[in-house]
């Protein structure tokens, strides 16, 4: 039976069998501290399936070689399995063409890529770029390092005290020295989905392009950058149930080809002689020298599982979890649910009266619970929450509602240990 045969059972008759899901994913069965672990740091990093794992393990011992540049077996065989990952990625997003798909390292890459090939590029001094006061330092930093280069503003769209995205004062910011809007589709921290086509449409309006970063996004939902119309979409591969060092960045063929490359080397030239280098078209010209074959391969893996399940009943699913957190959590007494936006993701990030997130986070380990404590990679976020940090429960494909009420036990005997 084929990979894709074996997940498919995992939904029948639209009965979604998430104790099939998690028989997949070996790192679940085990015990932490005497007790089942319960992963809910799945915003972070997701678990990965043992589909994923044989055919990263199978390749190593089978088919590896380098990709592109070899005629012989090997080369070939890692090849056809490396390449397969862009049209993966094309149809979980569904992109118009697997051109349209550019390989990178990570997300924050892709940032990076976006900020040295268009923002360095095609900016100067004084224009702007729109970011959310949600987003994850991968998408602050690179735009911070850049206007000290060349001096653009960067400019802040608000939310409000749930969470909710403030559209018409993200408009407001709209203005003809706005450049690109590059905003998260989904926060890590809030769980907040961005209202992307409304997004788009008003910043076309204008002219503007507009880059999502679909870190979470992409996980928790079907993503369809045809339909949102958006320029340009990120997304990584471990958070996907992939490993990692892999990412994706989709770009529109216009905006791709108006972009210069990220960075120098084989793999991403077309001719080089000592008076100068000619480069190959998008996407390959962001993808200098030897990729992440074996991640790359390993993320085909998981996209295959993610789709042969279907994103809309991972939705589905995930959405019936952060209902019941929700209830669950806001009835713990001096919790402080943070991020209860009217559309959110599976992401509870929550703070007690009294106790310091890492405490809470250490006692929740000692129950075989694993959440994520901190600021999450997003101080400025932090500071309009008015916190040190919180603690984060985000949710897989693989979670239950059981695992919820363990985490609601779990933070309640925190409450007893330590107040």
């Amino acid at each position: 039976m084929s990979q894709s045969a074996i997940a498919e059972n995992r939904v029948i008759s639209n009965a979604y069998d998430v104790e099939a899901i998690r028989a997949d994913f070996p790192a679940l069965a085990q015990q932490i501290n005497g007790k089942p672990l319960v992963y809910l740091d799945n915003g972070a990093s997701a678990q990965k399936p043992r589909q994923v794992i044989d055919t990263m393990t199978r390749l190593l011992e089978h088919d590896y070689s380098n990709v592109h540049r070899g005629v012989h077996t090997l080369s070939q065989r890692s090849t056809e399995q490396y390449e397969a990952l862009r049209d993966k990625a094309a149809l979980h997003i569904n992109a118009p063409s697997r051109e349209n798909i550019v390989i990178t390292r990570n997300a924050t890459e892709a940032f990076n890529l976006v900020m040295h090939g268009f923002g360095r590029a095609h900016l100067k001094a004084g224009d702007e770029i729109i970011i959310t006061e949600m987003e994850h330092h991968a998408n602050i930093v690179p735009w911070q390092m850049l206007r000290t280069e060349i001096g653009i503003e960067l400019k802040i769209a608000p939310i409000d005290d749930q969470g909710n995205f403030l559209i018409d004062e993200f408009e407001a910011l709209l203005g003809p020295k706005t450049k690109l809007v590059s905003i998260c589709h989904a926060s890590n921290v809030l769980g907040t989905i961005v209202p992307a086509k409304e997004v788009v449409e008003r910043a076309h309006a204008r002219g503007i392009p507009v880059l999502f970063d679909g870190s979470q996004s992409a996980v928790h939902m079907p993503v369809d950058v045809q339909d949102l119309d958006c320029d340009l979409f990120i997304f990584t591969g471990h958070k996907l149930y992939g490993p990692t060092g892999i990412g994706i960045m989709y770009g529109k063929a216009e905006i791709l080809d108006k972009m210069e490359p990220f960075q120098g080397g084989g793999d991403m030239i077309e001719q080089v002689t000592f008076a100068e280098t000619t480069f190959k078209g998008a996407p390959y010209k962001f993808e200098a020298g030897t990729p992440p074959i074996i991640e790359g391969i390993g993320m085909a893996a998981a996209l295959d599982y993610v789709a042969a399940i279907g994103m809309d009943a991972i939705s589905a699913h995930e959405h019936s979890l952060m209902l019941y957190a929700t209830e669950r959590l806001t009835a713990i007494e001096g919790l402080t649910l943070y991020g209860q936006a009217e559309n959110k993701a599976a992401i509870m990030s929550f703070a007690v009266d009294g106790l310091h997130s890492h405490d809470m986070g250490t006692i929740l380990d000692r129950l075989g619970i694993a959440v994520r404590v901190g600021k999450h990679c997003a101080e400025p976020l932090m500071d309009r929450l008015g916190v040190a940090g919180t603690a984060r429960a985000s949710f897989g494909m693989y979670n239950t509602k059981a695992e919820i009420d363990l985490l609601a036990e779990g933070i309640e005997k925190a409450k007893m240990l330590l107040m």
